[in-house]
């Protein structure tokens, strides 16, 4: 599978650690911040310079190796005891996204398995997280973009890229598959309030030459009633037992208009993104950020009687998904039952 049209990365590891991409600041400014401690990590996935839920997992992951290199150093006799605050740290960073938790939990595999070196273990393990997230997008790009044969265009959400990821994207990655094959038309929403389609979805087209129309949230619905689109394809932050998806504030909405205008409408996203344990949308914790993050100045101050509700997350009922694609295969009209049969698939 070609990885043309992919030259962006949210992460990148070094004997120093790990460095981040500041995406508050694109696409002004493109700066690497240096994450030297678990902390700074978690400081970084809170503050939101690592966004988009693999993306979040592999560097907590990452995290991980940063907090057993320093534990150990300081107790090599007792790290695994010392590193438990550091991964408490690390999970409570951001709650909805459910990679974060998925990959805690492989790293903490990996450390009951790490011997005399487990620095090195662990790092290993960090990079075959990273490394699997990139062959899993790839696969899912191809196999999303068998859908769209004969589409001439279709509408994205929020940021699935690249930016979002290890590499290449779930929902951008199909994108780029199906550019790559039948350069179809390819819009997305400025997705507020923290603007990750304006700043950071088309920034990543324009880095990979794909050409892309902007659009504001509140004309989708008139895009779809136009007949420019035939689908609509988003990510996933956390995917119920059901199909059920929580995914970017508006989402939801989207959703809605797709139905009615008989636009078809695909979520993508990796298994680590699918929450078993969670039967249902209505129980997923939908995380709900400062209103001040969303206010204008001038009502953000002390004397101010203004408010703001600031929900990052909403949940797109199963019935209104068309279709799952995951690494292990893809779900058409998601249930119960349609969705435990991808554990039945052998891996890809």
């Amino acid at each position: 599978m070609s990885a043309q049209h992919d030259s962006v990365r949210a992460l990148r590891w070094s004997e120093e650690g790990l460095h981040v991409l500041d995406q508050r600041r694109l696409p002004l400014v493109f700066d690497y911040e240096l994450c030297r401690s678990a902390g700074e990590v978690a400081k970084a996935i809170a503050e939101m310079k690592v966004r988009g839920a693999p993306a979040i997992g592999i560097a907590a992951a990452y995290g991980v190796v940063l907090a057993a290199r320093k534990r150990y150093a300081q107790q090599p006799g007792n790290w695994r005891d010392a590193i438990e605050a550091d991964l408490d740290f690390l999970a409570r960073s951001r709650p909805t996204a459910v990679n974060l938790f998925w990959a805690l939990d492989r790293m903490r595999a990996a450390m009951d398995r790490a011997g005399d070196a487990p620095v090195g273990h662990l790092l290993a393990e960090a990079i075959a997280i990273h490394e699997e997230d990139v062959a899993a997008n790839r696969w899912m790009g191809d196999r999303g973009a068998r859908y769209l044969a004969g589409a001439g265009g279709v509408l994205t959400h929020c940021n699935t890229g690249s930016l979002a990821t290890g590499g290449y994207g779930t929902a951008l990655g199909v994108i780029r598959s199906a550019w790559r094959a039948t350069g179809l038309s390819v819009y997305a929403t400025e997705t507020r309030p923290w603007n990750q389609g304006a700043r950071l979805t088309v920034w990543e087209l324009n880095q990979d030459r794909i050409p892309a129309t902007l659009i504001a949230d509140s004309a989708a619905a008139l895009l779809m009633k136009s007949g420019k689109v035939q689908w609509v394809i988003v990510g996933a932050d956390r995917i119920a037992a059901n199909g059920d998806t929580a995914n970017k504030i508006g989402t939801y909405a989207h959703a809605l208009a797709a139905r009615h205008h008989g636009v078809g409408f695909m979520v993508v996203a990796p298994m680590s993104t699918v929450d078993w344990k969670t039967e249902r949308g209505a129980d997923i914790e939908i995380e709900e950020r400062d209103g001040r993050e969303f206010l204008p100045d001038t009502f953000a101050g002390p004397d101010s009687v203004i408010d703001a509700w600031n929900p990052v997350f909403d949940v797109t009922p199963a019935e209104l998904i068309d279709v799952i694609v995951t690494e292990r295969g893809v779900v058409e009209k998601p249930t119960h039952e349609t969705m435990r049969q991808i554990l039945r698939s052998p891996a890809q």
